[in-house]
């Protein structure tokens, strides 16, 4: 138990839907959290986009009530650590200050100038030869066809918003504009810089921007920042910073990283091929792996860590979490302005109603690609729904559809990571919001046929993540001490009665993807043109 004089980060969570914020000590205590609520704008052609001081805004609020309860000195908050949604873009002038709303992950607008850049003289899947050989020795994977990479959203304004570009002092992903308004600095980190693929990883102590990869991609090494090491010391709160949070001008910030990075150090699986894996608004199965490698046809790779000196196999799928979120809004919007009916409440009824319906879900199979998919394929026009639906369909067995078909998709990517690894995965960490599901986390052991570890306080994961890694920078913790700080609340065993059902529904899974595929593309190939 943490008491007054135990040294603590305040450990900022920028996801896609809320900030949350959390006083977690070097020892992994959580203290106490906040959240804030962040406006999403999902327009036209695939875009997506926030307002970058939404976030600042949301930040400063979500500080000052955590501060306000007092739930540890002020003096006793040595450091500031930011865990971001990755893959985004902020397009600032020299003054730091957004010139349009930032692109986040999930824009797929950049995807035609993407495949401009990616296409040879010989093409495979869409990327020439000789410069996915490039990519893929250089950095460890090759930029997404999908466009929904920072080097499609450069692209995108390069070419559709030129004014924009030429503009630009630098483009900085979400958690390095972040450190901007901490500290007045701007910088990149070896890991969240990856994503632009025009560095090379392959010394992870010296990760640098390679004039060959500029050159293919078409990007301006002077319209980029300058790169630090991992689990960097940026330097202490700017005034302004310190004024508007509340804290102390001694308080030193730390470099960050992206929420995948982050969630990886915070659910406790850091050594070498422990797995975790994250249901949040999207989902991963991820580990850390000894060794530069990349499976550019199921968009996956061993990619720069959080920790110094350290691979994590990375790879995403789109839709997961939010699958629940939109059946959510569907079924209850109109209604809850009329109960007041809160979101929990709202989850805790669908789970009891999930409950109440067989596993198999009465042969009800849900298809979660809401907004395409990247691992194990990539498909920006694969889209989801229910099949199999008949009028015996109860609000139960939608819910725990929805739970099932992205169980599914995790087992589609199972093989694949597997295989990547090299063995097969014997217990996996189970962290996000999804992870909260006593059902859910059933469900996954069941569909994969894995033992299921639900970590404490899963929600949590992000921000601890980016509170060890400060911890580690700041000289308070060593990677190795993190397995025991992380503790696991529940074990999860398969139950093989329901293998059978669920291996039926899984082949069907795979094979409504195979039938559906083309329809996809036909449908929605000119809206995201």
């Amino acid at each position: 138990m943490a008491t007054a004089g135990s040294p603590s980060i305040l450990s900022i969570d920028l996801g896609t839907s809320a900030v949350k914020l959390a006083l977690i000590t070097t020892r992994g205590v959580i203290l106490g959290g906040e959240e804030e609520p962040i406006p999403l704008s999902l327009l036209p052609e695939g875009g997506a986009e926030q307002e970058p001081e939404s976030w600042w805004s949301a930040i400063v609020r979500a500080t000052r009530r955590l501060l306000e309860r007092g739930v540890a000195p002020v003096g006793d908050i040595i450091g500031v650590n930011v865990g971001s949604q990755w893959s985004g873009t902020v397009a600032v002038n020299e003054q730091g200050r957004p010139l349009r709303p930032a692109i986040l992950w999930m824009d797929s607008r950049g995807a035609r100038h993407i495949q401009r850049v990616t296409r040879g003289l010989v093409s495979i899947e869409g990327y020439g030869v000789n410069k996915a050989l490039t990519w893929v020795r250089l950095t460890g994977g090759a930029p997404s066809m999908s466009g929904k990479d920072p080097l499609g959203h450069i692209l995108y304004l390069q070419h559709e918003h030129p004014e924009i570009y030429r503009n630009t002092y630098k483009f900085l992903e979400p958690k390095d504009w972040l450190n901007l308004r901490l500290t007045g600095r701007f910088a990149a980190s070896y890991d969240s810089i990856t994503l632009h693929w025009v560095t090379d990883n392959r010394e992870l102590n010296r990760v640098r921007y390679d004039e060959r990869l500029l050159k293919m991609t078409g990007l301006q090494r002077e319209k980029l920042p300058d790169l630090v090491p991992a689990a960097s010391v940026l330097g202490p709160l700017s005034a302004e910073a310190a004024r508007a949070l509340g804290l102390s001008e001694r308080v030193q910030v730390v470099s960050g990283t992206p929420d995948i990075l982050a969630a990886a150090v915070g659910s406790g699986a850091v050594r070498d091929f422990e797995a975790h894996l994250c249901v949040g608004t999207s989902s991963w199965l991820s580990c850390h792996v000894p060794f530069k490698k990349t499976d550019l046809l199921h968009q996956m790779g061993s990619l720069p860590s959080a920790l110094p000196g350290r691979y994590l196999l990375a790879n995403e799928q789109e839709s997961a979490g939010i699958c629940l979120v939109t059946l959510k809004n569907l079924l209850f919007e109109t209604e809850d302005h009329a109960t007041a009916r809160s979101s929990q409440e709202i989850y805790a009824g669908f789970e009891r109603a999930a409950e109440r319906i067989p596993p198999g879900s009465d042969r009800l199979i849900f298809l979660p690609w809401l907004n395409g998919e990247r691992s194990p394929v990539e498909d920006r026009l694969a889209r989801g729904g229910f099949f199999n639906q008949s009028l015996q369909t109860t609000r139960g067995h939608l819910v725990r559809a929805v739970l099932e078909g992205v169980a599914y998709n995790t087992r589609w990517l199972l093989p694949y990571v597997e295989k990547f690894a090299g063995r097969k995965l014997e217990a996996i960490r189970m962290i996000g919001g999804g992870a909260r599901s006593k059902l859910w986390c059933q469900i996954y052991a069941d569909v994969l046929g894995r033992t299921i570890l639900q970590v404490d306080e899963p929600v949590m994961a992000n921000a601890r993540g980016a509170a060890f890694q400060a911890a580690v920078a700041l000289g308070h913790l060593t990677v190795d001490e993190i397995p025991a700080l992380v503790p696991v609340a529940r074990t999860y065993e398969p139950d093989t009665k329901n293998r059978r059902i669920y291996d039926e529904l899984f082949r069907e899974f795979l094979q409504l993807y195979k039938a559906n595929k083309s329809i996809f593309a036909r449908l929605n190939r000119a809206q995201s043109a």
